[in-house]
């Protein structure tokens, strides 16, 4: 019998509408002769089914709905959603109340994964590179000129929890800071501020295949403008290059670096590490537990790099 799988996108964030292009990509790959998948719509206004007959509501109390007049539950659910409520957490936690298994890491490390701040916290102690920083939080003073003299010019401003570069703002002057970190602001209640680390930027996926511990080819990021924002993530604006052309040594300390973090974290699933190449030095960016799976989008492109089916790829994270 085949397994009945939700496929959930949306969200409530400023990402949703990047979430509900990766989840209609995962939709579209998830293979019909292994499994029944449905897909849920989760917005502020609703939780929704997407049926050809029409929507239907899901039941928050067990994640299930009505069609036709008979009780659907679901197997497995597939969380494809960026931002709040999917990658910090929240919904994680509510399947494990119910004890509805799902795709990606716990609830525990989502949240931890998705607060930058705690996220470079937890790994202080493992060996990795990480920026100096400085942590706000709305309501806090601060002084623009003590923050560049400890992190430097230029900086970048960034929301705390959130992805998909909203709300990001590198910074050259002192007198810009101040609107930068009402930026980030608008899209969070807590700010981090980074010195800026000058290189190459490089990412890479990893996930289990079975008991095995996997990482895929390393992508690296050339952006036309001065760094990976929204247009050069999602409008073109940059040059993608996977497998990324790094000497093998490099390649190995970002893989170990990768596995070293997974473990650390307690990740499961498919996750993405975001790298800075100084010299021969990968400076750890950031996790992302639920990475962007558009068609055009970074996993996507080192599972074709990798010579891996992308209906096989999404059957193993299912699976897994």
């Amino acid at each position: 019998m085949k397994k009945r799988v939700a496929l959930i996108y949306g969200g409530y964030s400023s990402e949703w509408e990047v979430s509900v292009k990766s989840g209609k990509n995962v939709f579209a790959n998830i293979d019909p002769q292994r499994y029944d998948a449905y897909e849920v719509l989760l917005r502020p206004d609703g939780w929704r089914v997407l049926l050809s007959e029409g929507d239907a509501e899901i039941d928050r109390s067990d994640f299930s709905f009505l069609r036709k007049g008979e009780r659907v539950r679901f197997d497995k659910a597939f969380i494809m959603i960026h931002g709040t409520p999917g990658e910090n957490g929240l919904l994680q936690g509510y399947f494990e109340l119910l004890g509805i298994p799902h795709t990606g890491c716990s609830a525990m490390t989502s949240t931890l994964a998705f607060d930058k701040f705690a996220c470079k916290t937890y790994l202080k102690e493992a060996g990795i590179l990480l920026a100096k920083d400085h942590f706000l939080r709305k309501g806090d003073g601060y002084s623009p000129q003590e923050i560049v003299d400890k992190l430097g010019l230029p900086l970048f401003v960034k929301p705390n929890q959130g992805g998909s570069s909203f709300g990001i703002t590198k910074v050259k002057r002192v007198e810009d800071l101040d609107a930068a970190i009402e930026l980030a602001f608008r899209e969070d209640d807590s700010v981090l501020i980074e010195e800026c680390i000058t290189g190459r930027e490089l990412t890479m996926g990893i996930y289990m295949e079975g008991a095995e511990l996997r990482t895929l080819p390393a992508t690296e990021i050339i952006p036309h403008n001065e760094y990976f924002d929204y247009e050069a993530k999602y409008m073109g604006a940059s040059q993608e290059v996977c497998p990324a052309d790094v000497p093998q040594e490099i390649y190995d300390k970002i893989a170990a670096a990768t596995k070293r973090i997974y473990r650390r974290f307690g990740c499961h699933g498919l996750v993405r590490m975001d790298y800075i190449l100084k010299g021969n030095d990968p400076y750890f960016l950031e996790i992302n537990p639920i990475p962007g799976m558009t068609d055009t989008s970074l996993v996507p492109q080192q599972v074709r790099a990798a010579g891996i089916d992308m209906k096989d790829f999404i059957s193993n994270i299912i699976d897994n």
